[in-house]
Parts: structure tokens; sequence; C-alpha cells
């Protein structure tokens, strides 16, 4: 099944599905879910929400296993900027950023690829930037045993920027450091000399 596809489980005879769920939270918003820009709304959200949660559905074991190689490489892998999109978990609206990861590697590597999927699969889940950005280092130092491993994402989050303070521009940045990169300061800032290189 390809990342994209996402099966729809109908819910158990008697019992209300999302699409149920939101119809009857458009009523108490004061809307008609029978008119016509809102009549498949309900169907929509459900397979929107299903896709940006899909990462419960997920294994880093399996999804890391499968590209893992025997390397005699011992410098620093980064990976920069990748695109992340997930829900804060207490307002269920989006934030949105980068996100950097970075290694250095004992014995096996993993393909680059794999990195950003692993990203993704945390970042499809209700999440706090701060959980995601822990996950995503722990799942690599787990499952790669490196010397180090660091993350960092920038985000912005739309329930600061939509709601609350309003502050349009605010951005969030959180890191992981463990391993080298917690315990060597040059290491930590070779990695953030060069997610910070060729940046405008």
């Amino acid at each position: 099944m390809s990342e994209t596809t996402e099966i729809i489980i109908p819910p158990a005879a008697g019992t209300e599905g999302i699409a149920d769920l939101v119809r009857k939270m458009i009523v108490l918003l004061g809307e008609n879910p029978d008119r016509e820009g809102l009549r498949r709304t309900p169907e929509r959200f459900e397979k929107a929400l299903r896709f940006l949660t899909s990462g419960y559905r997920q294994d880093p074991e399996k999804l890391l296993n499968g590209a893992m190689f025997s390397v005699c490489y011992d410098e620093m892998v980064v990976v920069k900027d990748i695109e992340v999109y997930s829900l804060c978990e207490h307002h269920l609206l989006p934030f949105f950023g980068r996100c950097h990861v970075a290694y250095i590697p004992s014995k096996k590597v993993v393909g680059l690829s794999k990195i950003a999927r692993l990203v993704n699969m945390f970042a499809r889940r209700l999440q706090i930037q701060e959980r995601l950005t822990s996950q995503i280092a722990q799942s690599i130092q787990e499952h790669l045993s490196p010397e180090g491993v660091g993350v960092i994402i920038e985000a912005r989050h739309l329930c600061m920027v939509m709601r609350g303070v309003e502050k349009q521009n605010s951005m969030a940045t959180t890191s992981a450091m463990l391993g080298a990169f917690r315990e060597n300061k040059q290491t930590r800032d070779e990695f953030l000399a060069l997610i910070n290189s060729q940046k405008p």
C-alpha cells in the first residue's frame, strides 16, 4: 500500500463514525450540514484526519529495517530542510515547518529517504513539537545505534497565529541531542553550521 493510500474502516454497527460526529459538530456551530458546500464535508474531514494521523498505524522498525546497510563511514550524515506538517494535540490545528536530522554512524547507515519517512511517521499523529523532536531522535538512536543523533525542528503553530496571542510571525525551535551531539560541543557546532549554511 502506498503512503498516500488510506483505507477507511467503517464504524461497527450501532456506533457513530467520525463523519457522523463532524455532522453533529457542524450543527452545534450553527451551520446547516445539508447545504451544498457542507454536504460532503464530514466525509472529507474524516478522510483528511485519517491521513494526517496515519503515523499511528506505522511501525518505525519496519520502516527503517529494510534500508539499513553496513558501511565503514564515521562522519556526520545530515538531512536538512525536511518539511514537517503535524496537528497540535491541544487544539487540533496544524503546525508546520522544517526538520533537520543528523547522526554519526557506528557500522550502520540508513537510506536517506527513510529519515524523511520517519519524520513523517511521527508528524502524522496528534503531537506537540517537543515530543515530535524527541521521538525522531530516540527512534534513530534505538534502531541504528549511532555515535550520536541531533534533531532540530523549526515550526509555526496556527494555534498561536490564528487564535490566542495571534502572533503571525512567531516560530518555535526545539532540539534533541543524544550521544556525541549532547556530549561534544564541536559536534553540535558542526551540525548547526551545516544546517545554517546557505540560509537566506
